[in-house]
């Protein structure tokens, strides 16, 4: 996919051009997306390179052994997670031009409490499935 897509904060003091790479948003149930969105987090995997303006503003933080998430220092706004080494990077949903866009799978089922359900025919991999999946099992 070759489509540019633009994802902005709250205060505007951040903006990420990213480039996805489908038309699709993945669901992450893991107690990490829980505690910083208040449930499950929705993101797009991205190209490895992406252009950021208020790159001053964008904040990141070491939220485990493997991952890094990145937020905008003056409003809060859930911008971004990527892998320490490089070998995922995620842009929060939602981002501009992803009207299309269906849910593509979701990661850590296990872990997503019972509150809630999706009806959605997708994929489902636990957090061992996904670990091997991303070589951090």
């Amino acid at each position: 996919m070759s489509k540019t897509c633009k994802k902005s904060c709250l205060c505007g003091g951040v903006a990420l051009e990213v480039t996805p790479l489908e038309e699709s948003v993945h669901v992450c149930h893991c107690s990490l997306c829980q505690t910083w969105n208040g449930g499950p987090a929705f993101a797009v995997s991205i190209e490895p390179e992406w252009k950021t303006e208020g790159e001053d503003k964008l904040k990141w933080f070491d939220s485990s052994e493997w991952g890094q998430r990145g937020f905008c220092s003056e409003c809060g706004t859930h911008m971004i997670f990527r892998t320490k080494d490089g070998s995922y990077n995620g842009v929060c949903a939602p981002i501009d031009g992803m009207a299309d866009f269906k849910i593509g799978e979701h990661i850590f089922v296990d872990r997503k409490p019972f509150e809630y359900d999706f009806s959605d025919d997708t994929p489902r991999l636990t957090a061992q499935q996904f670990h091997e999946m991303i070589g951090a099992a």
